[in-house]
């Protein structure tokens, strides 16, 4: 079986490197709008089975598809890529001195079927003042990642907790993804 990560992300690339598995990558386009009338866990998960369905339908019978979307949601307002400088300082001040989750789709398809779940990790900032913002922004950094922020880069210093998998904050909650592959015969760890 042919195994094929379904995301551009270098992140998502570099995590699923961790497990030691032979893969390659590839990505389709898919319409990433959220319903937000709906359960936001759905439609992570929706997003998620969405992007392996439109690999699948290239990749061939013989193919293990990993895809995941991630989400960063405070209350009942999601957080996407922020569009411009303005949005981004709105995140972070929304962010800043409140806890607010991250939430990973994780679909796993291949001919015999799917799994979809979803991973919730509580991540806690600090309070931010506007020079910590506007420095932060200054350095580009927040304008491709959702919720205007990166565990692994820079702006790591404005978290003050993690309640769940770091992983999944960074966009691929690997202990679960190996749990999902162990049921379509992947072996981690020969376990």
């Amino acid at each position: 079986m042919r195994i094929i990560l379904a995301s551009k992300s270098p992140r998502r690339r570099e995590l699923l490197s961790l497990l030691n598995l032979d893969f390659t990558v590839m990505s389709e386009e898919v319409d990433e709008t959220i319903d937000q009338s709906l359960p936001i866990e759905s439609e992570i998960k929706r997003l998620s089975l969405e992007k392996a369905k439109a690999v699948a339908s290239k990749a061939g019978e013989n193919s293990i598809i990993i895809s995941a979307d991630t989400a960063v949601v405070l209350g009942d307002r999601v957080f996407g890529k922020p569009k411009d400088r303005a949005a981004a300082v709105g995140m972070l001040r929304a962010l800043s001195g409140k806890t607010h989750k991250v939430i990973t789709g994780v679909t796993v398809l291949s001919g015999a079927g799917s799994d979809t779940r979803a991973a919730v990790t509580e991540v806690t900032f600090k309070e931010l003042n506007d020079a910590e913002i506007n420095a932060y922004i200054d350095t580009g950094d927040p304008f491709d990642k959702a919720g205007a922020y990166a565990l692994q880069g820079i702006s790591c210093v404005f978290v003050s907790g993690i309640k769940g998998d770091h992983f999944n904050v960074y966009g691929l909650p690997v202990s679960l993804l190996a749990d999902m592959l162990r049921g379509f015969g992947v072996r981690i760890l020969d376990y």
